[in-house]
């Protein structure tokens, strides 16, 4: 049997670090806002390695992004940058 992790959620409302350390992100709940937007996952701050970006239409329902297996992993730090989004990421 696979080892469990506790998973730990930051909210998404500003861009910036959403954890300062090595995690797997295993999903994600997305809020698109009034016009049209993005949220960028990135590996080490603001200039780091992109893992993936999600786009959103403007005004659009809520929605869930489910990471299977065991994450994407950022090795040094999960940073967001958001455009008209809100949400959480959970991460272990």
């Amino acid at each position: 049997m696979a080892m469990q992790n506790d998973v730990k959620a930051a909210a998404l409302s500003t861009t910036g670090t959403l954890y300062g350390g090595r995690a797997r992100i295993r999903g994600i709940f997305v809020i698109p806002g009034a016009s049209a937007g993005s949220l960028v996952i990135k590996d080490g701050g603001s200039s780091g390695t992109t893992l993936f970006t999600i786009a959103t239409v403007a005004g659009g329902q809520p929605f869930n992004v489910i990471i299977p297996d065991q994450g994407v992993l950022a090795s040094t730090s999960v940073y967001a940058a958001i455009s008209n989004v809100t949400g959480s990421v959970f991460y272990a």
